[in-house]
């Protein structure tokens, strides 16, 4: 039966990402790591109008870089220069900018497809080899690892199993690994729009009665909308033709991009800020979504999900212990507490504040962003919690 150290369950972008922090050390250690996944990667990048965006925060281009992967990716990744908050029908209103931080940006824009293509071509195929198309049917706990029966009734062993298959993971709940979950009663509809002006690297956080949305900068003068309504009413924009759409968009929106003409594919996600029980057992990790799927409103999600999994690899590489050992990954797990906590607290409080409609919580908010707007301190830590940033170093 074959066996390898690792086995990674989900070869998207954390998984990938994950698998090219952890290879030259693993070559160096004689590793070898094998992805799974049941939609085979592409081998080539093809534009797309309709194509979904990940907004990278400042870190993660810090990450990247550290992985030297940044400057393929900066090929088709759109910097924000800007960040505009405002609250619809108020007078508040706060403005981020790249240039008040001392930063090239304070994030980017990155096509998904793009971003994957750019991990899987920098992988080592010496290393790291693919298990894809393939799906893990059933996971079994030995002594020292796992072993995986996959759905062409091939069975692999592993030191360590790394659960990366999203957030709606199956083999997480055959595990008996238990998750909290917060429904929001609320369904974000995602799309791609096209303006009458440019927008010049501004990223616009919107906050309406019916909930936030969000417009950010993409490449070809794109943006990408996240559109939060109640699900019923996200259903029924949904299913409107595009001049209707655009016409109630623009409404909410407004004019600070011109005249919206032109929305590609819509798609519909509900949102639920979830968390798993457990992370670590041993011989196991739960990573990305399948560990916590935070809601997309405040762009925290992926690049919580590759902090997690930066310190993952450096704490296997760092061990001495067997691959898999219980109290290593323990001691991940403790380093990472902290901004699991304090980045998921930031996520559900800013969007419980921005779709409440209690008229105190809306005057409070409304006060809040002119004194994120006035109060240097304030806006900086803002800022710096949106670029995934630590406190500024004294």
């Amino acid at each position: 039966m074959a066996r390898v150290q690792l086995a990674i369950i989900g070869g998207g972008l954390v998984g990938a990402s994950l698998a090219l922090a952890l290879q030259t050390g693993a070559k160096a250690r004689g590793w070898q790591i094998v992805l799974i996944e049941p939609f085979a990667p592409g081998s080539s990048y093809q534009p797309s109008y309709d194509a979904r965006s990940t907004a990278l925060s400042f870190g993660t281009r810090q990450i990247y870089q550290r992985l030297g992967l940044w400057p393929s990716i900066a090929e088709r990744a759109e910097p924000i220069a800007q960040i505009h908050v405002s609250d619809r029908g108020r007078f508040g209103a706060a403005r981020l900018s790249a240039a008040d931080e001392g930063v090239p940006a304070l994030g980017y824009v990155v096509e998904n497809a793009w971003l994957g293509h750019c991990l899987w071509q920098a992988l080592d195929k010496n290393v790291i080899s693919w298990r894809c198309p393939a799906e893990v049917l059933a996971m079994h706990s030995l002594g020292d690892g796992y072993r995986l029966t996959l759905n062409d009734d091939s069975t692999l062993e592993c030191d360590l199993a790394v659960l990366a298959d999203g957030g709606r993971s199956g083999l997480r709940e055959q595990l008996g690994i238990a998750v909290s979950q917060q429904a929001y009663q609320q369904s974000a509809l995602i799309a791609n729009i096209s303006a009458s002006q440019a927008h010049q690297g501004q990223a616009f956080e919107r906050f309406t009665e019916a909930g936030p949305m969000a417009m950010l900068p993409l490449a070809d003068n794109r943006c990408a909308l996240v559109w939060t309504r109640p699900s019923a009413d996200a259903e029924r924009l949904l299913q409107l033709d595009d001049r209707h759409f655009l016409a109630e968009l623009q409404e909410a929106f407004g004019y600070r991009l011109g005249a919206l003409h032109k929305v590609g594919a819509r798609h519909l996600y509900p949102l639920a800020l979830t968390e798993a029980q457990e992370q670590v057992r041993p011989h196991l990790v739960v990573l990305g979504n399948a560990a916590h799927s935070l809601h997309p409103i405040a762009g925290q999600g992926y690049n919580l999900s590759l902090r997690d999994t930066l310190e993952l690899a450096e704490t296997l590489l760092a061990s001495t212990a067997p691959l898999g050992e219980l109290a290593c990954l323990q001691g991940y797990l403790e380093r990472q507490r902290l901004d699991q906590q304090l980045t998921v607290g930031f996520s559900d409080q800013v969007t419980k504040l921005f779709t409440s409609d209690q008229p105190l919580l809306a005057a409070g908010r409304n006060l809040g962003l002119l004194g994120l707007d006035l109060l240097p301190p304030a806006k900086r830590w803002f800022a710096r919690q949106a670029m995934g940033l630590g406190p500024r170093p004294s």
